[in-house]
């Protein structure tokens, strides 16, 4: 069936508007992504966010594709971001999670996370990778460009993530002042999936395919099996976790067709939402508006802060918050719930959620709370997911990247790709 011409309107829409938090909010003195448009605590506007920033990205090309913004003007943007970061603090080669973006030097995320994060890192090359790709032009602007982020790509030393050679296990963090004391392995499932892939398709500092299998699919709640609602869900915690675990690699590794001895990512996806959503329909805790055409749980803002929310016991639980993000990010594997969700959000919630910026962070009916906050990590996947349903394109590009292929290979996994949805 051919899509609906008014949902085609309103997937501009979207998109147009959220491309604006990456384009018009941009940091003015190094074009990279602000960390959230609201101020925190312990830092200010000018932190910029590594991860984000590889989000906005791929929003930049989605705007350049769609001609909401000129090639030349989307490539001189990214060849500021790259320029700035080829003389931005970095430890290996890999970026902390934040950079002041006036003097490209560390803002420490926590006390002694003051060095290098490696899936951040991984979120930023990725997309990168995908400008590579997409900005091919015998044109000098995009040469250049192109040229830094080899510069740049190259230059990230994944194996010393594993703490010089020495665990079959990538760590999250290490830092000139605390060294490995962070001490955090990266064992899935969760959100990075593409660390492990880009570590396995370096050209000069690639993983040995034992630290993926022995470290990321050797975690304690790796494997699933077991059925909820209905629906079996292959890998992760019960119930599937924050749904930005299907979203944040999944902006890049295009999931149709991959599978690997563990799973086959399209059904882990697909089962991951569809257990989201039937979880917020039938809201065993009773919370306000939840219901068929409002759903989404994934980490967020709240009215204490930030939280994963998400519907399983512990630490990462359901506090009653729903995250616009995580039912339309959602778009490629649910595309009728995410619809109905994206209608329901931008039609009788638009003057409590709908901004400069798209779709404010998140919301709480029971309290009567509304975010006032856009956050990069929460905006990015919005026009990632849409634009990947509607067309494919960065799943093309970053799939068609000649080391990606490989790194994948040397993992065991089998690629394929199938028509975009619409």
């Amino acid at each position: 069936m051919p899509p609906d011409p008014s949902d085609l309107a309103l997937l501009d829409a979207v998109q147009r508007q959220t491309l604006r938090y990456f384009w018009d909010f941009a940091h003015p003195a190094c074009g990279l992504a602000r960390e959230r448009s609201n101020a925190p605590f312990d830092y200010g506007l000018e932190a910029v966010a590594t991860g984000g920033t590889g989000f906005g990205v791929l929003a930049i090309i989605t705007g350049t594709e769609r001609g909401w913004i000129t090639r030349e003007a989307a490539a001189a943007r990214l060849l500021q971001v790259v320029r700035f970061l080829w003389d931005a603090d970095a430890y290996h080669g890999v970026f902390p999670h934040f950079l002041n973006g006036d003097t490209g030097k560390t803002v420490r995320f926590m006390r002694k996370d003051d060095g290098g994060d490696i899936v951040e890192t991984s979120f930023l090359m990725a997309g990168l990778l995908c400008a590579r790709q997409y900005f091919d032009r015998d044109d000098p602007t995009e040469a250049d460009l192109r040229r830094r982020i080899e510069w740049l790509w190259n230059d990230v030393e994944w194996r010393w993530h594993t703490k010089d050679g020495t665990e079959d296990v990538l760590y999250w963090h290490w830092s000139p002042n605390n060294g490995w004391s962070m001490n955090h392995p990266i064992r899935g499932w969760n959100e990075c999936l593409i660390t492990y892939v880009l570590a396995a398709s370096s050209p000069r500092y690639a993983i040995a395919p034992e630290v993926y299998h022995r470290g990321w699919a050797g975690g304690p709640v790796f494997r699933n099996g077991k059925t909820f609602y209905g629906v079996e869900l292959p890998l992760g915690p019960d119930l599937g976790g924050p749904l930005f675990f299907a979203h944040y690699s999944f902006l890049f590794l295009d999931p149709r067709g991959l599978r690997d001895r563990y799973a086959d990512y399209w059904q882990q996806n697909v089962a991951h939402a569809l257990i989201n959503h039937r979880y917020c329909v039938e809201n065993p805790k009773g919370w306000q508006g939840y219901g068929p055409d409002c759903w989404g749980l994934t980490a967020s803002d709240n009215p204490e802060g930030y939280h994963a929310h998400a519907h399983a016991p512990g630490p990462k639980d359901d506090r009653g918050v729903i995250s616009p993000t995580a039912a339309i990010a959602s778009l490629p594997y649910v595309p009728e719930l995410s619809l109905k969700a994206l209608r329901h959000f931008h039609g009788p919630m638009r003057d409590r959620l709908w901004g400069e910026y798209g779709f404010r962070d998140a919301f709480d009916e029971t309290l009567g709370w509304y975010a006032d906050s856009y956050l990069a990590i929460d905006q990015g996947p919005i026009v990632a997911m849409i634009e990947n349903h509607r067309s494919g394109l960065l799943w093309r590009l970053f799939m068609s990247c000649p080391e990606v292929r490989a790194g994948l290979d040397r993992l065991g996994f089998e690629a394929g790709a199938g028509e975009a949805a619409a």
